[in-house]
């Protein structure tokens, strides 16, 4: 049964790729989870999301595009990472390995701060 349910997801997602032309990657989800794990610092876990459009992979607050953590840029030769202020402003660094990313921890978690002081 719950096989099943697999396959279903699984040609659901296929679909969803054809139709929107977007592929999460492994990589993408190995980033999620490396700023999931900084960030659980100060925000739940479960607020938590993440979504992918064509030219980047956004990490989010509360499932809300209006909450932005950062963005992994992950679909050119040159990899980066994008991280917003309480300002909405983004700033951009290039990533040479995905480890990179811990290098951003102390901003990472400035951003999360300013989300569970703020929960519009």
């Amino acid at each position: 049964m719950d096989s099943e349910k697999e396959k279903e997801k699984t040609e659901a997602e296929k679909d969803s790729e054809v139709t929107t032309g977007i592929i999460t990657t492994e990589e993408e989800l190995q980033g999620f989870y490396i700023v999931k794990g900084i960030i659980r610092q100060k925000i739940d876990s479960e607020r938590i999301y993440y979504r992918d459009v064509q030219n980047w992979f956004s990490i989010i607050i509360d499932d809300n595009n209006r909450k932005p953590i950062c963005r992994l840029y992950f679909n050119a030769a040159k990899k980066f990472i994008g991280i917003f202020d309480e300002k909405k402003a983004e700033t951009k660094s290039e990533l040479k390995s995905l480890d990179d990313i811990y290098k951003h921890s102390e901003l990472l978690l400035k951003v999360a701060e300013f989300y569970k002081e703020h929960k519009e």
